[in-house]
């Protein structure tokens, strides 16, 4: 009897301890191709480490950078196949794919408060539940991203007389800039975003385009002479999570995702990405980078040029092109 009294006090113990147990900790996983050292892998850890405090620690995020889960093209795939929770992809290395989001890549083209990413990101991330949702199917858009315009870097031909960028081989990343490249003249080289440093110092290729943040990151500066500014067009990017992710968290950690995600928290990255182009501007400036700036006549020359490209993105991208460019650019 007193053996079984004391195996029922211990059951008893074992369920109450149960029951004042802390939750297990939820660790979501999340990809990309961008180096550990990029503004925008910096950022989602500083958001992790948020959503951990706001959580006491039951929700915590695993970031897997430098395309350690897949190559770059296959960032969303890996998300919506369930490879990973969350992941920050490029939509332009898919061309085609994202036809609609790209439009806000389209050269020379931005909302009416200007092209700094804080704007540009938080207007896109607005416009995304009504526009956008379905070219992410099977995840939820948690924050979109526009980088600053996209500069030219170059080594060795000076870009103030653009008739130099003729034959030259640029690399690029996704379809606007292609038919960018092609329009000034030069061949567009698709080069992935971390061999771009060696392939110019290889004379693989004559340039690349980046904003100067990611020149900073993929380390640019040693084998880059010139830049042109202003940036072109910017690239748009994605940080999602699978759906299925999402819907097996506990109410309560899908609210954290929620107020911590969207618009807001869109222009609090673009903000951190625009204190990045001007540290990346320095490290170009520092490391003997000349930046040559296009003047008024130099800019219209190259709206004409680029009307087609413009034209092209709108067609490709169906109905609601003008409703969306409309609205993006308000």
């Amino acid at each position: 009897m007193m053996m079984m009294k004391t195996f029922r006090a211990l059951g008893v113990m074992t369920v109450l301890m149960l029951g004042t147990a802390p939750a297990m900790a939820e660790t979501l996983k999340v990809t990309t191709f961008l180096p550990p050292a990029h503004t925008f892998v910096e950022a989602i850890r500083d958001w992790g480490a948020e959503i951990g405090a706001a959580s006491g620690g039951e929700l915590q995020l695993e970031v897997f950078p430098a395309a350690q889960l897949g190559p770059p093209p296959r960032q969303f795939d890996i998300v919506s196949s369930g490879g990973a929770d969350i992941g920050i992809f490029l939509h332009g290395l898919t061309p085609g794919r994202f036809p609609l989001t790209e439009l806000a890549g389209l050269p020379l083209t931005h909302p009416l408060g200007g092209d700094s990413s804080a704007v540009s990101s938080r207007r896109l991330t607005e416009l995304a539940p009504d526009y956008l949702a379905a070219e992410h199917p099977g995840t939820k858009i948690l924050w979109l991203a526009v980088t600053p315009p996209l500069k030219v870097n170059l080594a060795k031909a000076n870009p103030a007389d653009l008739g130099n960028l003729k034959g030259l081989r640029i690399r690029y990343a996704g379809e606007t800039w292609q038919k960018i490249i092609e329009a000034m003249g030069a061949a567009p080289v698709p080069v992935p975003p971390g061999e771009a440093a060696d392939a110019m110092a290889k004379g693989v290729v004559d340039g690349a385009t980046f904003p100067f943040e990611a020149t900073k990151a993929f380390d640019l500066g040693p084998v880059t002479d010139y830049t042109l500014e202003p940036g072109l067009a910017s690239a748009t990017f994605a940080v999602v999570m699978s759906q299925r992710s999402y819907d097996r968290l506990s109410p309560e950690l899908q609210k954290i995702i929620d107020e911590t995600t969207g618009p807001d928290r869109a222009a609090w990255f673009g903000e951190r990405w625009d204190a990045g182009e001007a540290e990346g501007r320095q490290y170009m400036v520092d490391a003997g980078v000349k930046i040559v700036t296009l003047d008024d006549a130099g800019i219209d020359g190259l709206k004409t040029a680029f009307e087609t490209i413009v034209a092209d993105g709108m067609a490709q991208a169906g109905d609601k092109a003008d409703a969306f460019v409309d609205a993006y650019t308000k």
